[in-house]
């Protein structure tokens, strides 16, 4: 199949207009860059990682959908397209899609049977990849984690490296730990790895910084806290190059 076919047949069978990030229903509920605040975890690391640029934290029911249970994945690619927007580092694209749009942009594709369309069922970083790319002509790096006893080893030299060179948010999931989560920024030192973990599971009212926050929805995690049995996903937007 042919993306640009792809694309426009999705174009004329979703309606666009008041769906955008700077528009609707997203724009009074939503906050932006709600890491902002936080102390690294570690006095002395050795080396610190973080996202460049703003992004916007979408979670569960932001826009009127109850999606609990299955919409934590739908939620990052939400906040990675935000980021996308925010920075203008894809195709031009008028807004964040929502999730009946991300659904039918699968079917349109083909990845998904009609089915789907409707449906509560979860997606996860090969899906979000897709939609990325479909959307705004960014391509993602999948790379599969075996264990989380690997994290250590493997993803977070993968992560620093993300993130110096590209700046953009993360989605990781796995089988055992199913619940996505976007990875703002990573820290290292010699008592280890931290992740900076966005948990797109909130689901409640308007809420500051400060709030998200003090209860968790934003913070920094040990990588060992990890599940060690589970496999883990990184799907990681290749924006532009950035510097410093």
């Amino acid at each position: 199949w042919k993306k640009k076919q792809i694309l426009t047949e999705l174009i004329e069978r979703i309606d666009w207009d008041g769906k955008g990030l700077e528009q609707g229903n997203f724009r009074r509920t939503l906050m932006k860059n709600v890491h902002e605040g936080l102390p690294q975890p570690l006095k002395e690391p050795a080396r610190c990682s973080m996202i460049r640029g703003d992004y916007v934290y979408f979670h569960y029911g932001c826009d009127g959908q109850d999606d609990r249970g299955w919409g934590c994945g739908y939620r990052t690619v939400q906040t990675m397209s935000s980021w996308i927007c925010c920075n203008r580092c894809g195709a031009e694209r008028k807004a964040v899609p929502s999730l009946p749009e991300i659904q039918q942009a699968l079917v349109t594709m083909r990845d998904k049977p009609g089915s789907f369309a409707g449906s509560r069922e979860w997606i996860g970083t090969f899906e979000g990849s897709l939609v990325l790319d479909l959307l705004y002509e960014v391509p993602c790096k999948l790379v599969h984690i075996r264990s989380g006893a690997e994290m250590e080893s493997i993803a977070v030299q993968e992560l620093h490296r993300h993130f110096q060179e590209h700046g953009s948010p993360v989605m990781m999931g796995g089988d055992r730990d199913n619940s996505s989560k976007g990875i703002l920024g990573v820290c290292t030192g010699a008592g280890g790895s931290h992740l900076l973990v966005l948990d797109p599971h909130y689901y409640g009212g308007h809420l500051e910084k400060e709030e998200f926050q003090g209860r968790g929805w934003v913070s920094w995690k040990r990588v060992s806290s990890l599940d060690q049995t589970s496999f883990y996903n990184l799907c990681m937007p290749q924006t532009p190059k950035k510097t410093a």
